[in-house]
């Protein structure tokens, strides 16, 4: 299951990041498919980045953005909070996109009636699983769209701040809000 839900989201972020970018103001500096040059020589790619592969690149996304934070874990309860998590950790790091979810998580636990609090470490472990869990099933059918309205906002939030503190990034933050959130 896992497989069939990453395969789709790790071909249409590649869509939607395309070929090789260098932008000016961008401080990831030059991508390939989204993959920035750091990220890419941290992981063995020593070529051109304008050659780096596209299955390279999947596999990449693959490995650092779904098996490492471990949100494979997470699709086999909450698929959509499970995409939205690879996409966040795509753009802001695996662990801002887990700590919006415990962020979210621990907002919604009703003063802590449902389950407890969960440190805010950015994580995905034990604690993280069992309070999603309790979430999922105390809230009911509408949960996962609620949880996943309550991450979009965090997200949202923290790109309009960064185009505050850097108005260079006021030059993304539209395709942000557009591609990114909802």
């Amino acid at each position: 299951m896992h497989s069939d839900l990453i395969d789709p989201l790790i071909d249409a972020v590649i869509d939607r990041e395309g070929g090789f970018v260098d932008h000016p103001v961008d401080r990831g500096g030059a991508t390939r498919w989204g993959i920035t040059e750091a990220v890419a020589r941290a992981n063995g790619y020593t070529g051109a980045m304008q050659m780096l592969s596209r299955a390279t690149a999947a596999s990449l996304y693959r490995r650092l953005y779904w098996l490492k934070p471990a949100f494979d874990t997470v699709a086999s309860r909450a698929p959509k909070i499970a995409e939205e998590l690879f996409d966040t950790g795509i753009n802001m790091g695996p662990a801002v996109a887990t700590g919006f979810l415990q962020r979210a998580l621990n907002a919604l636990n009703r003063g802590a009636a449902d389950y407890p609090d969960i440190v805010l470490d950015g994580v995905v472990g034990p604690r993280l699983l069992a309070a999603l869990d309790a979430f999922l099933a105390r809230r009911g059918p509408g949960a996962e769209a609620v949880l996943l309205k309550a991450i979009e906002a965090l997200q949202g939030e923290r790109y309009v701040a960064l185009a505050e503190r850097r108005p260079a990034n006021e030059a993304f933050l539209y395709g942000w809000l557009a591609n990114r959130i909802g």
